[in-house]
């Protein structure tokens, strides 16, 4: 195996661009997110059961299916381009959005368990010490949901670096714009340059493996300190 093929200027540009285009969906994940979560998390009817089927529709979905509508949303003759001036197809914004649509209930979910195992009462005391709910929700909900907006974090992002057929559909393969890990090694694949398509892959492995164990052990400290807490 060519391990100075690891060292190709346009294999790194491509690693590059895939954890800068995980990093940047993760943290809207989870502005968007949190709060999608503890709204989910609340007392409801209808409407709420509605949403969450919507945010985890994508957990369903074929990435072919959801990449084609996207591709739809995203596309020259779209409301949405139509509002923005530009269309945002086979563009790093494009993968942005894209992988936010697409990784939203591996965020928003373990964010809502933990809303949802903390209970009414930690808001209710806090309540009674005339905390306003925003102070209420910063001070106690989500130190609280802690573990669940780690793992949501965690999973966010390695389910970004790992996604295939979203981003193939609206961004194709644009190298230095669009172009991420993932296709690249089907690229790989197809034109027979094992030995890339092997050391890829392998990075791959090593990272989905170091994310799992990463989120398994922030879940026991974090569990643990929650546990040792009066």
């Amino acid at each position: 195996m060519d391990w100075a093929s690891l060292y190709d200027p346009a294999m790194l540009q491509t690693l590059v661009l895939t954890l800068k285009l995980a990093g940047v969906t993760t943290v809207v994940l989870l502005i968007i997110g949190t709060p999608l979560a503890w709204w989910l998390a609340q007392p409801g009817g209808l409407a709420k059961d509605v949403v969450g089927t919507v945010v985890s529709l994508p957990i369903v979905l074929p990435p072919t299916v959801l990449g084609f509508y996207l591709l739809i949303a995203m596309g020259p003759n779209s409301p949405l381009t139509a509002l923005l001036g530009q269309k945002l197809s086979f563009t790093f914004a494009g993968l942005v959005v894209g992988s936010v649509v697409y990784s939203l209930p591996f965020v928003v979910n373990p964010i809502r368990n933990s809303f949802t195992a903390m209970g009414p009462r930690p808001m209710e005391v806090a309540a009674t010490l005339r905390a306003s709910p925003w102070d209420a929700f910063r001070t106690v909900a989500l130190p609280l949901a802690l573990p669940g907006i780690s793992t949501g974090a965690i999973l966010g992002f390695a389910h970004t670096v790992g996604e295939f057929g979203v981003v193939l559909m609206i961004g194709g393969a644009i190298p230095g714009r669009t172009k991420v890990l993932s296709v690249t090694i089907f690229d790989y694949v197809e034109t027979l340059e094992w030995n890339k398509a092997h050391l890829l892959a392998g990075l791959m492995l090593v990272l989905s493996f170091a994310v799992i164990l990463a989120m398994m052990l922030i879940e026991r400290r974090l569990g643990a300190r929650g546990g040792a807490r009066p």
